[in-house]
């Protein structure tokens, strides 16, 4: 710690510079005004499918459709916000604000109970942890139906009553049903009961599992975040840009990805389809020209190169969406499909670049800590003890940050022994990166800067050492790498050569280049996995389990 303490710099403060077949259900239309759907699955070309809409049809020639009339006065109702139960139990009074209110309660039933005079039915419905605990006496409409015994763990129901105080010592407010409707019925196999399963056990069980309290806190946590993302961003300025994920480029220049194509036949008869149906050139390799996009295409890996392109017009933006990645890695921090959020600040460099990385960091985890307080309680108690302080840190800590070449000299001299040795121009392991933030700096998130350019992209500016590029990594504890990013390379001259070096296509990236030909600016950006941003939020330990349905090699159900 001391041999690194003369390289530590504090970071500057960061500043901003479904209507259409609703028609088939209308009870108001007359069969004739019906538009015929036409529907070809013969192929366009050999490996195209399409469909197709017709208007209606009458003595086989199209013809204008007659207006729709429809009943005098009638309209769409107005839309309301439902109340919840966060609505109810939420605040300070935790409801005892809406004493002798009538309202009704809809969710699913986690637990029933019945006594000599009354039943207690728990209700969850989605919108917080707490269940809404429910009192039904024999004289209630519907009790019948507790008699019966299809009131279940699982059950969706509609309850109705008043709010009354609760002798209990677990909630302040209960609801006194006086009507209890079944809404949905749930089979006794239900395998989400009231005792604790395996999180592995549930990944089997991926639909149902938001129905557990530790996905749905999870669930609501990451809505959170992404909410408080798109906030900060255009609270500073910033443009939301929608890149595309259909991509010819391979912005890692790792080749790690998964190729989309028409040359194998569709789903429907993928099954049945022999090699030699797809197409060859003369010299046995695949004829490209003849898939979809005349050439190879590919899922994704980073929005970042078409983010560059408007930054170079509306100055700063970003692009928040999924990316793919054909790694083959079954550890508890890969998945094959991800989200990224990814900013580029045009007239920026790698101070900027940090400067932003930090404070959106620290707003998004206060905002959580701020509007989440009943789930991070949560995951204080049961999933990480200390995970509130642990943030907490975050946002009242100043970040530092250090060279490469000094982080590669404090392992060096750590009294400790990696799994994976360290030498300079190795790429630093979580083991390193965890060392560092974790013990090294006691917990404080620490940004890596100056990379060995050949550990890194082909798009990030070299220094002046020619050894080195403008890259940074900002490591926090639990999960070591969390964002990663760089100045970009503006000179035409350095970004063609470094393409050469990597044997790179550069007419694959001609549009790239263009961009350092026609008012090329300084400017930079960073890519930061939002799985593994929910993994720091919630301390949970498998990124499988902080996305709603995870990919992974083997692994695409549901």
């Amino acid at each position: 710690m001391a041999a690194a303490a003369t390289t530590l710099r504090l970071l500057k403060p960061f500043s901003a510079a479904a209507p259409f077949f609703s028609l088939f259900n209308n009870p108001r239309l007359k069969h004739s005004t019906y538009p015929l759907l036409l529907f070809s699955t013969a192929a366009v070309s050999r490996h195209q499918r399409c469909f197709c809409v017709s208007a209606t049809i009458s003595s086989g020639e199209a013809t204008k459709p007659e207006p729709i009339e429809l009943e005098k006065g009638a309209k769409i109702r107005e839309f309301r916000k439902k109340l919840k139960i966060a609505d109810i139990k939420g605040g300070a009074d935790e409801g005892l604000n809406r004493l002798g209110e009538t309202l009704v309660v809809r969710g699913w039933v986690r637990t029933i109970r019945a006594q000599s005079s009354v039943t207690f039915i728990e209700v969850n419905d989605g919108s917080c942890i707490s269940n809404m605990q429910c009192v039904m006496s024999s004289d209630a409409e519907g009790y019948n139906q507790v008699e019966d015994g299809v009131i279940l763990t699982g059950t969706s129901v509609w309850l109705h009553g008043i709010i009354v105080a609760s002798p209990g010592s677990k909630q302040k407010v209960e609801l006194k049903v006086d009507k209890l409707v079944l809404v949905g019925k749930c089979d006794p196999s239900f395998p989400i009961q009231k005792k604790r399963v395996s999180r592995e056990f549930l990944r089997t069980k991926a639909h149902l599992r938001p129905r557990t309290n530790t996905f749905g806190a999870v669930s609501r946590v990451r809505n959170a975040l992404a909410y408080a993302t798109h906030k900060f961003f255009q609270e500073n300025g910033f443009v939301w840009l929608s890149s595309p994920i259909i991509t010819a480029s391979d912005c890692e220049g790792a080749g790690e990805q998964f190729c989309v194509t028409t040359l194998i036949p569709n789903s429907s008869e993928a099954t049945d389809s022999p090699v030699k149906a797809i197409p060859t050139t003369k010299d046995g390799l695949v004829d490209w020209s003849q898939d979809f996009f005349g050439k190879p295409a590919f899922l994704t890996v980073s929005g970042q190169l078409n983010a560059e392109t408007y930054a170079t017009a509306l100055t700063d933006v970003y692009t928040f969406g999924p990316t793919f990645r054909a790694e083959n890695s079954h550890t508890s921090r890969h998945l094959a499909e991800f989200w990224m959020i990814e900013p580029e600040l045009a007239f920026a460099d790698l101070e900027d670049d940090m400067a932003c990385a930090t404070a959106y960091l620290q707003y998004v985890v206060q905002y959580i800590l701020e509007n989440c307080t009943e789930d991070m309680d949560f995951f204080n108690t049961w999933i990480e003890k200390g995970i509130i302080n642990r943030l907490s840190d975050v946002v009242e800590r100043n970040f530092v940050q250090l060279t490469y070449s000094d982080a590669v000299e404090l392992l060096l001299k750590a009294k400790k022994k990696f799994e994976f040795p360290v030498t300079w121009g190795c790429d630093l392991q979580s083991e390193h990166e965890r060392y560092i933030t974790e013990e090294a700096f006691g917990g404080c998130p620490v940004i890596i800067r100056d990379y060995p350019k050949e550990i890194k992209a082909f798009y990030m500016r070299q220094n002046d050492d020619g050894k080195t590029v403008a890259a940074m990594d900002m490591l926090v504890p639990r999960v070591g790498e969390l964002i990663g990013g760089s100045q970009r390379e503006e000179r035409l001259e350095f970004l063609e050569q470094r393409l050469d070096e990597l044997k790179l296509n550069k007419e694959s990236y001609w549009w790239y280049l263009d961009l350092r030909r026609y008012g090329s600016v300084p400017h930079a950006g960073f890519g930061l996995g939002f799985e593994r941003l929910v993994q720091f939020a919630t301390g949970i330990d498998n990124i499988r389990d902080v996305i709603p349905f995870p990919r992974a090699p083997g692994s695409a159900e549901f």
